[in-house]
């Protein structure tokens, strides 16, 4: 259990931490940022709020596709935003090419990482993380192909709403699905990353017999 919850720190706080990468890299969005500047402009609220206010509709989304919240869910509200603001403070904003395309590239691919990383916990995947696992559980398709889809429609929605979208959106959108599902073989937790329902239940008998 120990492991488990250190991987998932360690895990939320690299995500965070590649998300403030992207954005201060300034050549776009992450696609579900795309997405949550877009409705903050029409709606008058902050990108913060309107982005806990995404995670809860996308939360609802669950129960069709029968996923549950888990300590991880919470801790992915929580910990992402705390690393986002500590490590936004000491990134350049807007850098040079030379600065700007590195930072960049390591943040989609620190990103990648970090979300095999803590959904391979096995402690609750984030809203839209557990979105993507459930629909891979329910379909069938790969990890790949699931997340792919979502980032793309988030994307267009995003833009047409009128939100940041650049050179990174696009990398990232085609990129972090792959890098995610070649992690997860790595480091051994695909099945935990493709929404494995036996693999989640062998979880929870776990936890209970630890309890």
């Amino acid at each position: 259990m120990f492991t488990r919850l250190l991987a998932l720190g360690v895990g939320l706080v690299l995500y965070g931490v590649s998300m403030a990468m992207i954005l201060h890299a300034g050549l776009g969005n992450i696609p579900w940022d795309v997405l949550h500047q877009g409705l903050a402009e029409h709606v008058g609220l902050s990108v913060g709020t309107v982005t806990i206010i995404v995670g809860a509709v996308v939360l609802l989304l669950w129960l069709p596709i029968r996923q549950r919240p888990g300590f991880g869910t919470v801790a992915n509200v929580i910990v992402i935003g705390l690393a986002f603001d500590a490590v936004s403070r000491f990134l350049p904003d807007h850098p040079k090419l030379l600065v700007a395309i590195p930072m960049m590239l390591a943040g989609i691919v620190v990103n990648a990482f970090a979300t095999a990383l803590y959904i391979g916990a096995r402690l609750g995947p984030g809203p839209r993380d557990g979105l993507m696992t459930g629909l891979v559980a329910r379909t069938g398709w790969s990890v790949r192909v699931v997340r792919t889809v979502l980032e793309v429609a988030v994307v267009v929605i995003g833009f047409f709403l009128g939100g940041t979208f650049g050179v990174g959106t696009v990398l990232y959108a085609f990129g972090v699905g792959p890098l995610i599902q070649w992690f997860a073989r790595v480091m051994r937790v695909d099945r935990a990353v493709a929404g494995d329902i036996a693999a989640q239940a062998t979880t929870v008998t776990d936890e209970r017999a630890t309890c």
